[in-house]
C-alpha cells in the first residue's frame, strides 16, 4: 500500500486524449516525511508516521517537540500512520510521485461543517402540507412515538443537530495527473472538505474489476442498454 498526507487546493476541470470533460481535485500531497517506523518486535504492528506541512516550533508543546526531535525531524502540523509496504526508514521523504497515472485511490477528509440543521435538511426528512392545519410546525420533526410504549425515543431516530464535520472517505477515485515538481495530484471526482483542508491519500481498498474483451461491459440481457449493441440480439442481427 502506499500513502500521503495532502492539503486540498479545489476543484478543476481537464479534458481527456477522447475530448471529453473530467471534473477533478487537485491535491497539493506533500512533500512527506517518515517520523517514525513502527515494527511487530516491538510495537506488536508494522506502521509508518507520516509529518506533513512545516510549522513554527511555539506552536507545538515539548512532548510534540521530543517526539520530532528524536526523529531528527524539523517541526511538522500533522502525523498521521499509515500501513506503508516497502522500505521506509525515519527520515525518508514521501513525495506525490510515489502515485503515478491511473492509479486507484481512497482519500479521506473532513467533511464540511453546515451548523445546526433540522431534520429536513439534514436527513431529507418530509416538510408537512402547506394547506390548513398544519400551523406554523411544517418543518418541525413531529412526533417521536408513543407515549405509553415504548415511552422512550429508539437509537437512530432521525432529528435535528450538528451536520457536517465529519470524517467521510471517498474511495475508489482514479489518479488523472501526477507533478512531482509542483507536489501535485490530480484525481477524479470530488473529496471531502473545504479548500486548504487536509486530506490522506492511499491506495484504495477496493478490488478493481478490469474488462476483458471486446465485449466487456456488453450485456446479454435484451432489456438492457448495453444489449442494444449486442450481435446476439435479434433487432441487432436484422439491421
Amino acid at each position: 500500500m502506499k500513502a500521503i498526507i495532502g492539503k486540498k487546493v479545489g476543484m478543476s476541470q481537464i479534458f481527456d486524449a477522447d475530448g471529453k470533460v473530467v471534473p477533478v481535485t487537485v491535491i497539493e500531497a506533500g512533500p512527506c516525511v517518515v517520523v517514525q517506523k513502527k515494527t511487530m518486535e516491538k510495537d506488536g504492528y508494522s506502521a509508518v508516521q507520516l509529518g506533513f506541512e512545516d510549522v513554527p516550533e511555539r506552536k507545538l508543546t515539548k512532548p510534540e517537540m521530543g517526539h520530532l526531535s528524536k526523529a531528527g525531524v524539523s517541526p511538522k502540523k500533522h502525523l498521521r500512520e499509515f500501513d506503508i509496504e516497502g522500505d521506509l526508514n525515519v527520515g525518508d521523504i514521501v513525495k506525490a510521485d510515489t502515485f503515478a497515472e491511473g492509479d486507484h485511490v481512497d482519500v479521506t477528509g473532513i467533511s464540511k461543517g453546515h451548523g445546526f440543521q433540522g431534520v429536513v435538511k439534514r436527513h431529507g426528512a418530509h416538510r408537512l402540507k402547506e394547506t390548513h392545519g398544519t400551523g406554523p410546525v411544517h418543518r418541525h420533526a413531529g412526533s417521536m412515538g408513543s407515549g405509553t410504549d415504548p415511552s422512550r425515543i429508539f437509537k437512530g431516530k432521525i432529528g435535528a443537530g450538528q451536520m457536517g464535520v465529519d470524517q467521510v472517505t471517498i474511495m475508489n477515485l482514479d489518479v488523472v495527473k501526477v507533478d512531482p515538481e509542483l507536489n501535485m495530484l490530480v484525481v477524479r471526482g470530488a473529496v471531502p472538505g473545504p479548500k486548504g483542508g487536509l486530506v490522506t491519500i492511499r491506495t484504495t481498498k477496493k478490488t478493481i474489476a478490469e474488462k476483458k474483451g471486446e465485449a466487456a461491459g456488453i450485456s446479454v440481457n435484451p432489456q438492457k442498454a448495453s444489449a442494444r449493441v449486442n450481435p446476439q440480439k435479434a433487432s441487432a442481427r436484422n439491421k
